[in-house]
């Protein structure tokens, strides 16, 4: 078999083809945090040529694209009906926010899509089982109201430590009451303490300001502090102002 010995012009033209081809794929198939950039450039400076990239990316499949699209599209009242249906496209091709959002939507309802919380269970879990914080706080709240789901204390309080594994304040907070009280799960004051503590110290104001009352009385844990109590008071006021401020 002859071996054809090509031309040094020809071969750099063969590698500049391949060269331009590897980088044409590149630019079909952009990275998550490339699709979130455009998003937010659609977002946040009505960038018609960032949407028409994510119209052009969410027609080819990308969940990251449909999510973020789908985004934009909760802003406008019209566009709230394709916003659901880009969410949950995105949620089967495996975005575990597109999940969430889905479930956000369809627990609260907006204009022009009707709240439906039974229906909006199933994507929080979706997310919740994929460790999104937040999915599984609202899931875990769900199932402790009745909200959509029958009421279940097993699963609140298996959601909702879930959740605070994940480092939930809010999470910490409700599980910490569900331990005081024993409910879906033995009573067990010292870990109740434990979260109620640990919720305090990722600073949520609601467990700040129950832990201040707490050592302020004093209790079978530990003794009366009132200097605590009195420090804990001005935490919790302090946070509640800058959230106040904030939002």
């Amino acid at each position: 078999m002859q071996v054809k010995n090509y031309p040094a012009v020809a071969l750099i033209a063969v590698l500049a083809g391949v060269f331009l081809f590897g980088c044409q794929l590149q630019q079909e198939k952009p990275t998550s945090a490339q699709i979130e950039t455009v998003g937010m450039r659609a977002m946040q400076q009505a960038d018609a040529s960032a949407e028409r990239k994510l119209m052009s990316w969410s027609a080819q499949q990308m969940p990251v694209a449909q999510r973020e699209l789908a985004l934009l599209y909760q802003t406008r009242p019209d566009q709230r009906a394709d916003a659901l249906k880009l969410f949950e496209q995105a949620a089967r091709g495996g975005d575990v926010d597109a999940a969430f959002q889905l479930g956000e939507m369809l627990r609260v309802g907006v204009v022009g899509v009707k709240a439906a919380p039974a229906a909006a269970a199933p994507w929080y879990a979706m997310a919740a089982g994929q460790r999104h914080a937040k999915a599984a706080l609202v899931l875990g709240m769900l199932y402790k109201n009745g909200d959509g789901v029958a009421r279940d204390d097993a699963q609140a309080a298996h959601w909702l430590n879930a959740a605070s594994e994940l480092g939930n304040p809010h999470a910490m907070f409700l599980l910490s009451n569900i331990y005081q009280e024993g409910r879906g799960v033995a009573q067990d004051t010292a870990r109740a303490r434990h979260l109620l503590e640990e919720a305090a110290e990722h600073e949520y104001p609601p467990a700040i300001q129950e832990l201040a009352m707490t050592v302020q009385l004093g209790d079978a844990l530990s003794p009366k502090d009132e200097r605590r109590a009195g420090y804990l008071l001005k935490e919790a006021a302090e946070h509640r102002h800058n959230n106040w401020n904030r939002f």
